[in-house]
């Protein structure tokens, strides 16, 4: 009789993740809490067998996050950040798709969405970091690039204005 190994999906990620790399991620996910080295051998798995998945540089950067370790995170932002620029046919630089968002719209499709909710993440990254300098500039840019505030970095601003008094 052989057995199944059977992971319980903890994390609802995108619908159009391989299987393979969503049980990697579900893997990760559920050894976090008890084993933060299997899991982020598991994270990094999943991200090697699919580069262009963006729900792995998601996961990884809230793991690192997560962990204290925001260097790691932000490392990943800058990575996500790049992919998702890649595949969406704009600049990565936030400060040069700012000086000419009109030739992009960011509210477009899901990659355009996650380089927004990453920029954010990336200003929170900075305020934990204590450089609330570098992420009141993210959070300028990203004000003029999501003007609807769909990522919700509105919150990230708050934050950032309560550590600015």
């Amino acid at each position: 009789m052989s057995s199944v190994a059977f992971v319980e999906e903890r994390v609802m990620f995108s619908p159009n993740m391989p299987a393979e790399v969503n049980h990697l991620l579900q893997a990760a996910v559920a050894a976090s809490p008890v084993d933060q080295s299997r899991a982020e051998d598991l994270f990094l798995q999943a991200q090697a067998l699919d580069t262009r998945c963006l729900q792995t540089y998601f996961a990884l950067y809230k793991f690192y996050f997560f962990q204290k370790r925001l260097a790691d995170a932000e490392r990943i932002v800058m990575a996500g950040l790049e992919e998702s620029a890649r595949q969406g046919g704009f600049p990565s630089d936030y400060r040069l798709l700012a000086q000419n968002r009109q030739e992009w719209n960011l509210y477009a499709d899901e990659i355009a969405l996650f380089y927004l909710y990453t920029l954010k993440a990336l200003a929170f990254i900075k305020l934990r970091q204590g450089c609330a300098i570098d992420a009141q500039l993210v959070l300028s840019h990203l004000q003029q690039l999501d003007p609807k505030d769909l990522s919700g970095a509105s919150v990230i601003m708050d934050l950032a204005a309560g550590v600015a008094e």
